[in-house]
């Protein structure tokens, strides 16, 4: 009897036993579909953010070693999806703005720079700003007055200067020749200045950011963090400059120094354009980074500060 009734509380103890793990098992199941993906500090998807940096990544090595031919369309489609992006928001808040003709006249304002460089740039923006003013002027025809002529044209020039006409000198990066040294080396100089300044700018931002440097623009963006990046891409400037350009070490610091300047820039101003809009990102393009302006918005003026320096420089 005292044996029988043993393994009866033993047969209970071991139900119960079993059913704690199902249930703890059910718990564990239930955690793990509900946890949350892992995030970066903008609250997006780390691991689409990666695999997406990536994949640009692999694209950019591609055109960059095929050189021009490579370099320029990749240029003429970012900056043909960024003005799509841009112009696509713009018209959403009641901006009056011809999208396809702009996304044109950008295209036009890229490949005029392969057979004439720097002027062809003067030549067809020139041409694209009296295009757009006039054709602005006349938008619901002759008889009727224009209204926001001002302000529509005055965002269509802007959006020409922002993205086509810094996204040019991007491309004529490709065709520098300077201390005997070609092209893709430029390229690679200037990427490399680029990442060096936005991992300066996050370490330092991170660890020691405490005064904002315009709190009514972009809030997290310190004094810190732009000192950070100002180092990062003059000793990342400097390095570059001497083992892949052959150059003097000072003109690597005159480099690092303007690209940053001019990509810390270009954050804060499309900060304040995003603000304005009411919006996080351009589109939804690129999983896990938002749109393209939003990998361009700093790249772009660089580029074009990039180009003037070392044009400048070799004279």
């Amino acid at each position: 009897m005292s044996s029988d009734l043993t393994n009866l509380i033993k047969k209970q103890e071991q139900a119960r036993r079993r059913k704690r793990d199902r249930a703890r098992q059910h718990l564990e199941e239930k955690l793990h579909l509900e946890m949350p993906k892992p995030k970066n500090s903008a609250g997006r998807d780390l691991r689409q953010a990666i695999a997406v940096g990536a994949l640009l990544g692999v694209i950019v090595i591609i055109a960059l070693i095929a050189g021009p031919v490579g370099w320029y369309p990749l240029v003429a489609v970012a900056v043909g999806v960024a003005m799509y992006e841009v112009l696509t928001r713009l018209r959403e808040v009641g901006y009056v703005l011809p999208r396809t003709i702009m996304i044109i006249l950008g295209q036009v304002m890229i490949w005029a720079t392969w057979p004439f460089d720097a002027a062809g740039l003067l030549f067809a923006f020139t041409m694209s700003v009296l295009l757009l003013m006039f054709g602005r002027l006349f938008h619901h025809g002759r008889t009727t007055p224009p209204k926001n002529y001002l302000r529509d044209t005055a965002v269509c020039i802007f959006v020409l200067v922002w993205i086509p006409l810094f996204g040019a000198f991007a491309a004529m990066l490709s065709k520098l020749e300077r201390w005997e040294v070609s092209g893709p080396l430029f390229i690679l100089t200037f990427m490399l200045c680029v990442v060096a300044s936005d991992i300066g700018g996050y370490v330092a931002g991170v660890m020691f950011g405490s005064h904002p440097m315009a709190p009514a623009v972009s809030p997290k963006k310190s004094w810190e963090g732009f000192v950070g990046s100002v180092v990062f891409g003059m000793v990342t400037g400097v390095l570059c400059v001497i083992f892949l350009l052959h150059a003097s070490w000072w003109i690597g610091l005159v480099l690092g120094f303007a690209l940053v300047v001019c990509a810390t820039m270009g954050d804060l101003v499309e900060s304040q354009f995003k603000r304005e809009l009411g919006i996080k990102d351009m589109s939804k393009i690129l999983p896990g980074h938002g749109g393209l302006m939003d990998r361009l918005d700093g790249m772009l003026p660089a580029a074009a500060a990039t180009w003037l320096v070392l044009s400048v420089i070799a004279i």
